[in-house]
């Protein structure tokens, strides 16, 4: 008998043709995971993944649960294809849960038909072994607090949790996108979520120093060592945004002067995204959450989008949204008082219905190929690793 995690996935198993290519890239990020634990071996078969691993449970799940692609991990007991050792198999995985006065029920699965023992039958004698040896338990094949499962495939496998995973697409396996991220809230719910689709994230940071303090750069950089928790080693770009800032806040009428600044961010960011192959850009917006989300503030800025700008967040509410960032982590570090660029320099007034033809003749004021150019010379990269477990 030995210890063994089984992972399910769920979409993946319906792309047809190209799921060999999806598994490929699960089994990568699983092992990447799993970085530093002995023992690592990863197989796959017959719609499961099959994980051996030698370190602490918690653990193991714990980074298991950050691999987008995984819908549900379940530790698991392998042991040799008999009857007598899955019910021990079976017994030992019941020791590891709360038992004590709960009820539980046998479920079995019987892939490998050569195993001449019916699934029905299976489930009846390893429940009948359970209640002989563990004190404290009762039947209840309608709704147990304990479901044991016993798989019957080259070998036998048990298990009695089915954890959640994330779900989704295994992260790379839809391309790079430029996140334009910033100190919120919501910028990293939203390269969360792109990342949930399979999509690798290059992060854009824009720092007006000194009219944004270092600490508002270090909250950033913290964000980003969260989302790599989910995506492994993350790439940020932290552009130098002072001087741009200046000459709009100078010279640039005030009431647009945060659409202004989103059209200049854009810019420069799809520039980075050309240079390292990124075929998209993503924001935190969410139509209506502030003066620049309305529909015209949205549609002034996307008007100077060459590529695709993908917001994930658009019909969320802010309530939905912080219970996500609460969930994947990001929250505390974002409410942390560190203001970026686009809270310090809101208007006291902004348009919220911004006329085209207004942010034109605003923008004729400025050299904008000149500013686009101060943006990507003054580019720091930081690369940013996993703080977890």
């Amino acid at each position: 008998m030995e210890n063994i995690y089984l992972l399910s996935f769920g979409e993946i198993g319906l792309k047809g043709e190209n799921r060999p290519y999806f598994e490929r890239i699960l089994v990568k990020r699983i092992k990447q995971a799993l970085a530093g634990f002995e023992g690592v071996d990863v197989r796959k078969t017959h719609g499961r993944i099959y994980v051996k691993a030698v370190g602490p449970q918690e653990e193991v799940v714990e980074r298991l649960k950050r691999v987008f692609g995984v819908v549900a991990i379940s530790p698991a007991k392998s042991c040799d294809l008999n009857i007598d050792s899955i019910k021990e198999a079976a017994l030992s995985a019941m020791r590891e849960v709360d038992y004590m006065g709960k009820t539980f029920k046998v479920e079995s699965r019987r892939t490998n038909k050569s195993f001449p023992i019916k699934s029905p039958d299976i489930s009846r004698l390893v429940g009948a072994h359970i209640l002989k040896n563990l004190r404290g338990l009762s039947v209840d094949v309608h709704n147990p607090d304990i479901e044991v499962n016993v798989e019957v495939r080259e070998k036998g496998f048990v298990y009695c949790k089915r954890i959640p995973g994330p779900g989704g697409l295994p992260l790379g396996c839809n391309g790079k996108a430029v996140l334009l991220l910033s100190g919120g809230i919501d910028s990293p719910v939203a390269g969360y979520m792109v990342m949930k689709r399979g999509v690798e994230i290059e992060p854009v940071y824009f720092h007006s120093f000194p009219f944004t303090s270092d600490r508002a750069k270090e909250k950033v950089v913290e964000l980003c060592r969260v989302l790599s928790g989910y995506s492994g080693k993350i790439r940020l770009h932290v552009v130098n945004f002072t001087d741009v800032l200046k000459e709009l806040g100078e010279k640039g009428p005030n009431e647009l002067l945060t659409i202004l600044m989103r059209r200049m961010m854009v810019r420069i960011s799809q520039e980075i995204a050309k240079k390292i192959g990124a075929k998209a850009l993503v924001t935190g917006e969410s139509i209506g959450q502030v003066a620049s989300q309305t529909m015209e503030a949205l549609m002034a800025t996307n008007e100077v989008a060459e590529l695709p700008v993908y917001r994930p967040l658009i019909g969320f509410d802010k309530v939905e949204i912080i219970e996500l960032a609460k969930r994947i982590g990001t929250y505390d570090i974002s409410i942390e008082p560190y203001a970026d660029c686009c809270s310090i320099f809101v208007p006291e007034h902004p348009k919220t219905r911004p006329k085209l033809t207004d942010v034109h003749k605003a923008e004729e004021r400025f050299d904008i190929a000149k500013f686009t150019q101060w943006g990507l010379e003054n580019i720091e990269i930081i690369e940013v690793t996993p703080g977890i477990v």
